[in-house]
């Protein structure tokens, strides 16, 4: 191989095109238990199925118990979401999986912490 084709070789794959895509912004600010939200506020049952719409949110079945981390403050024209993750053993392949969903399709069960005074910033 000459020396060229080498250097142009390796300019390719340290160039890695990626395509991202943008996506409204859910929320500015949030409710947490902590600074990172890492403490469970509460759990919740899901009342009804929700599909996904992207990346950001779970696919979320009737019946299933999520774990809540923070409660999303709804911007001007925007729906309320919250973010959580599945704890069942019958789904355990989505256990540990923390993304969004609606509040409106799940009931808390179980309130951990009731200081919900504490919002920080949501990047």
């Amino acid at each position: 191989m000459g020396y060229p084709l080498v250097i142009l070789l390796c300019v390719g794959l340290l160039h890695q095109t990626t395509r991202a895509v943008l996506m409204d912004k859910l929320a500015d600010q949030k409710i947490c238990g902590d600074a990172e939200c890492s403490y469970v506020l509460s759990m919740a049952t899901i009342l009804d199925d929700f599909i996904s719409p992207d990346c950001r949110f779970l696919n979320l079945r009737k019946g299933q118990v999520v774990y809540v981390y923070s409660k999303l403050i709804a911007a001007e024209g925007a729906g309320v979401f919250w973010s959580g993750s599945i704890y069942s053993e019958r789904y355990v392949d989505q256990m540990g999986v923390i993304g969004y969903f609606p509040a409106t399709v799940v009931k808390e069960t179980q309130r951990f912490t009731e200081n919900t005074d504490m919002d920080f910033y949501c990047d």
